[in-house]
């Protein structure tokens, strides 16, 4: 079983989308939008980018931690991963999206 993503609205209205890894942890969080046709091109998006070693950001916190953003060709953020607490950590972070992240699999959230 591959990896899916789940779309949400939040108590505001707003739209947002995970995506998550065939054990259902997720990998992936976006930012949020105000509609969900923009929440479905953003997921669009990251199907298209997540294949593409090129498309990551890795990045350190100030806190020491670890974590990556997936983003467009325009080098807009498209997701951004958890914190990690390694760099490997991180980068099998990376793998996991390259790897679900062209799934099209799209389940409404709770």
């Amino acid at each position: 079983m591959s990896g899916w993503y789940e779309l949400h609205q939040n108590d505001k209205g707003e739209f947002s989308f995970v995506l998550k890894a065939a054990n259902g942890e997720v990998i992936l969080r976006s930012e949020g939008y105000e509609t969900r046709a923009s929440a479905e091109n953003g997921i669009a998006s990251a199907q298209k980018n997540s294949p593409h070693a090129a498309s990551y950001e890795r990045s350190d916190s100030t806190d020491g931690r670890y974590y990556f953003n997936l983003k467009a060709a325009n080098h807009q953020v498209i997701g951004t991963s958890q914190m990690y607490t390694t760099a490997a950590s991180r980068d099998a972070g990376i793998e996991s999206v390259r790897a679900n992240g062209p799934t099209t699999t799209v389940k409404n959230g709770a």
